[in-house]
């Protein structure tokens, strides 16, 4: 998908009426930002802001999160166990310790 972001209150205008003439082609709009389709008519219409609004916008490239394929199988057990903790106020390191549950800060160094 393509990810428009926009700066300037002429920018959000032209979104919002790209949004409402080509709802096919959009995913998702978040007041100043939308999602397209990874279309070359999506491309067009953020091209096109572009042109027309130059740094008062803002696309990006973005990739679906798969949990299953990209996330280590510890980090999504250790999810799913957190989750399901008998006491919600129990911080992730006191419930990681002494466990087979990644490190919060392990996690915060590792990439994907």
């Amino acid at each position: 998908m393509l990810l428009v972001v926009t700066y300037s209150r002429r920018a959000r205008e032209t979104l919002r009426n790209a949004c409402r003439s080509h709802e096919g082609t959009v995913v998702r709009r978040f007041g100043r930002a939308a999602l397209l389709r990874e279309t070359e008519y999506g491309a067009f219409l953020a091209c096109r802001l572009r042109e027309r609004h130059a740094g008062d916008v803002q696309v990006q490239r973005t990739e679906p999160f798969n949990e299953f394929a990209d996330v280590p199988d510890a980090v999504r057990e250790a999810a799913v166990a957190y989750a399901r903790r008998d006491s919600p106020h129990t911080p992730y390191d006191r419930f990681a310790a002494d466990t087979d549950h990644p490190d919060a800060s392990e996690m915060r160094g590792s990439e994907l």
